[in-house]
């Protein structure tokens, strides 16, 4: 009898129930029934660590097509500190393999973001079968041109702005709407394109805070009452963005804001006299159930981490490339991180339309 093991990692998305979901049925039909048993890892590799797992049954898998968050529970575990023995004299790495092997597993699947993939690389590297699956409303994966989770999450921010539009046109206000992605902003640019946003702000493009509010003046003056700025939580102005990387952390760590998007609101509202507001909607985008196109990917991406233990072609994420669900080994993928191209076809549109990036 096989038995094979699932854990999510890392922040919660949307899609998550669906693919794990995907991963079980698909192995329940080649194996049947009485030829698999699936563990759920609880919490994440926490629960991996520590020894905290249960058998699933068939039926637990039924019903959660749609549902959000995770049915196992997830946890952040950083990378970085895999290898440091922590507060409990625990070596992580040397639990993880002790539990998979207690636990008698023939392979690892593992659903999360780059931390995750990273994790997974390393237990793959200390001889563990492992099969993975890019998770993250970032999109920020190497590999893969879509993660699950993302369309999802760009859904939401885009009814975000989408509601915007009629106070900010009622009122004559300049409004910023405040997206997830501190490294990357694929979300903030589809989601700004989407909603129809007048300026976007991403980490990949740093701005000019003049160029911003001469940008919101020639709105203006052209007779439009209000502007709508979709904003990436990492965004970056030039100023911050030429110092060297202790520097400006530094300089971060000192901010009196809440966030940058505070920060620009006021310089923006100082400048012009117009009234500037600041929406964040914060963890709404990680949240309630997945969209179509993320209950069909991630059944697509969990059917093809079955095929993968199946097949024993393990080391393996599953990605989408060229709308083909293909597999990419871990080893090539783990801790490289695909950032918004600054001469992309999906900026330059957005160019195209008149919107401006600040730079």
């Amino acid at each position: 009898m096989k038995r094979i093991g699932i854990l999510t990692s890392g922040g919660d998305c949307q899609g998550l129930n669906s693919t794990i979901r995907a991963v079980a049925k698909s192995l329940y039909h080649h194996y049947g029934a009485d030829g698999i048993e699936i563990i759920g890892i609880i919490d994440g590799y926490r629960g991996l660590i520590y020894g905290e797992s249960r058998k699933m049954k068939p039926d637990d898998f039924s019903g959660i097509l749609t549902r959000g968050g995770t049915i196992l529970g997830t946890s952040r575990q950083p990378f970085k500190l895999m290898r440091v023995i922590d507060e409990n004299s625990v070596d992580k790495v040397a639990a993880m393999k002790e539990n998979y092997k207690k636990l008698n597993l023939d392979c690892l699947v593992v659903l999360g973001g780059n931390g995750t993939q990273k994790t997974a690389n390393l237990l793959s590297e200390e001889g563990l079968n492992v099969v993975s699956l890019p998770k993250t409303i970032d999109n920020d994966l190497w590999g893969t041109d879509k993660t699950f989770g993302f369309q999802s999450a760009v859904d939401i921010a885009t009814n975000v702005i989408d509601c915007i539009h009629t106070t900010a046109t009622s009122h004559g206000r300049v409004f910023i709407v405040e997206v997830m992605g501190h490294k990357v902003g694929w979300l903030t640019l589809y989601a700004g394109i989407a909603g129809g946003a007048d300026i976007i702000l991403i980490p990949e493009i740093p701005y000019d805070i003049n160029k911003v509010i001469a940008d919101i003046k020639a709105r203006t003056a052209s007779g439009k009452n209000f502007s709508i700025l979709a904003v990436a939580e990492g965004a970056i102005s030039k100023e911050l963005a030429a110092m060297p990387k202790k520097k400006r952390k530094s300089k971060l760590a000192e901010m009196k804001y809440p966030s940058i998007s505070y920060e620009i609101a006021e310089q923006i509202e100082s400048a012009t006299g117009q009234e500037t507001r600041v929406t964040v909607p914060g963890h709404f985008q990680r949240g309630g159930s997945p969209d179509a196109y993320d209950r069909v990917l991630s059944t697509r991406f969990g059917t093809a981490a079955a095929q993968l233990i199946i097949e024993k072609k393990y080391g393996n994420m599953v990605a989408l490339q060229n709308n083909k669900v293909v597999a990419i080994p871990l080893s090539k993928i783990a801790g490289k991180l695909k950032a918004v191209p600054v001469d992309s076809e999906v900026v330059e549109s957005a160019r195209q339309l008149g919107i401006t990036f600040g730079d």
